[in-house]
């Protein structure tokens, strides 16, 4: 099984450290808003209690509201939506794949295991870093990030594209803003999905206990819209190959829409796809499964195709791209596996 460390990398609203403070040992009972008054400069009282509204105060990893009481030894972090570097972008001569380039725009095929933007633990080494060499006075979108337009997690590899004018930027964010893009996964589930093909609706937030996880909110009353059109490929018995369209584009959104409907990305650590959650008990399975970890050591999700109406030209442009050797070589084992208990059982 996979031992991963914590990496929050590969989440786009994840929360980031600006402040920690450990309370002293003779600290008396003390609102957190005013404790973090008396230790941050130029912080007003209003502004640390809106950080506590939006969950950005966290008292032993917990969020707490303003009027929470600081004790002795508590650990008091004040977390924000950036980390605290991003925006110091070191150019950095790391290898792109481009599939496709022009004056407006280039479309990159990014490997597994490749950060996109700068983030906590990972000021370098991300293919911003590497846009910063190799091109010039890149547009910056809302997030002040040179190019990009959307993204891809570190553990998922694909197609990106990449903004080379303030003109393209704008055009192509709104393809994406408007759902008229096309963007299509390729993943491999856990368990024999039911239906051949069918659509996954449900808001998508942060989850209410582990902030590292996101969550589906089938009732609405929180989160932002999301939508998957998923459709079956292969069955190998205990997991299953699926083709997913997105409709639209929220964080982790296949990770988190699959194991909604009980089919977690087969090993997507992050939401429990590294254990064996189909299948049976014998030791050779288990060894088969090993196997398979260490052949695909990553979520097994990567975006195939992408298309989109050029901004200058406005012709519609697809990509597409061959899945990866580690998926490959993984769907290959199940394959295999998968005919060879069809013809014990036989």
């Amino acid at each position: 099984m996979n031992t991963n460390t914590t990496d929050f990398s590969d989440l786009e609203d994840e929360l980031f450290e600006h402040h920690r403070f450990v309370s002293p040992k003779g600290q008396s009972l003390l609102r957190v808003d005013k404790f973090l008054m008396q230790l941050i400069e130029n912080a007003t009282r209003n502004k640390i209690q809106q950080a506590a509204e939006n969950g950005n105060i966290w008292v032993n990893d917990i969020p707490v509201k303003s009027n929470y009481r600081v004790k002795p030894f508590d650990v008091v972090r004040v977390m924000l939506t950036h980390p605290p570097f991003e925006n110091h972008i070191i150019p950095e001569d790391i290898p792109l794949d481009i599939v496709y380039e022009d004056d407006a725009l280039l479309v990159i095929n990014k490997p597994a295991g490749l950060v996109v933007h700068p983030g906590h633990g990972n000021y370098t080494g991300t293919l911003v870093n590497a846009l910063a060499f190799h091109f010039d006075n890149l547009p910056m979108n809302s997030s002040e990030r040179p190019g990009l337009v959307h993204r891809i997690d570190k553990n998922t590899s694909g197609l990106l594209v990449v903004a080379k004018t303030e003109a393209a930027m704008t055009h192509l964010a709104k393809q994406f803003e408007e759902k008229t893009s096309e963007r299509e996964y390729i993943a491999l589930v856990w368990g024999n999905v039911k239906d051949d093909e069918g659509t996954i609706v449900g808001n998508i937030a942060r989850h209410a206990k582990d902030r590292m996880q996101m969550a589906v909110y089938p009732e609405g009353d929180q989160g932002k819209h999301a939508v998957t059109h998923y459709k079956v490929l292969e069955r190998f018995g205990y997991v299953t190959l699926v083709s997913c369209k997105l409709e639209t584009g929220r964080t982790h959104q296949i990770r988190v829409h699959m194991k909604y409907i009980g089919h977690t990305l087969f090993n997507d650590a992050r939401y429990g796809g590294d254990l064996i959650l189909k299948g049976t008990t014998f030791t050779k399975y288990k060894q088969f499964i090993d196997n398979c970890f260490k052949t695909l050591p990553r979520q097994a999700l990567h975006a195939k195709t992408l298309g989109f109406e050029h901004p200058t030209t406005k012709e519609f442009l697809r990509f597409d791209t061959e899945i990866p050797s580690d998926i490959q070589e993984c769907v290959e084992k199940w394959r295999n596996y998968a005919k060879s208990h069809s013809a014990e059982t036989e």
